[in-house]
């Protein structure tokens, strides 16, 4: 069994938010695979449901960004399981808009919804980082993650949802690999080639003469004539 954590800001306020890409991950996940409907338990909400052959539980915390580990950890201590089976989806202003890395383990960098993970069950879980981008200046970045996700986002964000969606069932079987292709083949599909192959020239064929049969006397009167 395992458990996908979710992060963001509970509440309408917050929904669209670059902070709450985590949210909208296992959203997109519960709704393409069929999860039960969303409940609460955790001091968050649960869905439960399959990918694959395995069972898995998606948790989206409702204590607010700061506290997500009280939330994850009541889970984890619920169902017995160990943090290295949980995998927590995130946002990630060290990547660009549309790139995902997965990571096992590690320390937070700074991100307060993994620091109060840290804090409960320990730096031993998976991480699904998923980019949003750089303000440009760190004093910018509480600002910047709180705000909504630009119409011009809209495309690639969309892209990463629906790739992450896709590639869930090889993320609960532990095939990274799999999974981040599911989500490139969403976000970079590989381009039909257009291009029509030139027509090569055509080339008239030499035409061999025909063979003299002329004895040589006749071809030195030949010349005479």
């Amino acid at each position: 069994m395992k458990l996908f954590a979710g992060l963001g800001n509970p509440g309408a306020k917050y929904a669209g938010n670059r902070h709450n890409i985590g949210f909208m991950a296992l959203d997109r996940i519960a709704d393409d695979h069929g999860f039960t409907p969303w409940k609460s338990k955790f001091q968050g909400q649960i869905s439960e449901g399959r990918l694959g052959s395995e069972k898995v539980v998606l948790l989206k915390p409702t204590t607010f960004m700061n506290l997500s580990g009280q939330s994850v950890g009541e889970a984890m201590r619920f169902y017995k399981l160990d943090s290295t089976d949980i995998t927590v989806f995130h946002d990630e202003i060290d990547l660009a808009p549309a790139k995902l890395r997965c990571k096992a383990g590690g320390g937070h960098a700074g991100h307060n919804g993994l620091r109060s993970i840290h804090q409960h069950i320990g730096p031993h879980y998976d991480r699904v980082r998923m980019g949003v981008g750089h303000p440009g200046h760190k004093d910018k970045v509480p600002g910047y993650v709180l705000r909504d996700f630009a119409k011009a986002d809209q495309n690639w964000l969309d892209d990463v949802l629906r790739g992450v969606s896709d590639g869930a069932p090889h993320l609960a079987d532990g095939d990274t690999g799999r999974f981040l292709n599911a989500v490139s083949l969403r976000v970079a599909p590989p381009r039909s080639s257009t291009t029509k192959e030139k027509s090569k020239p055509s080339v008239k064929p030499v035409e061999t003469p025909p063979e003299d049969t002329r004895s040589p006397m006749q071809k030195l009167l030949d010349k005479f004539k």
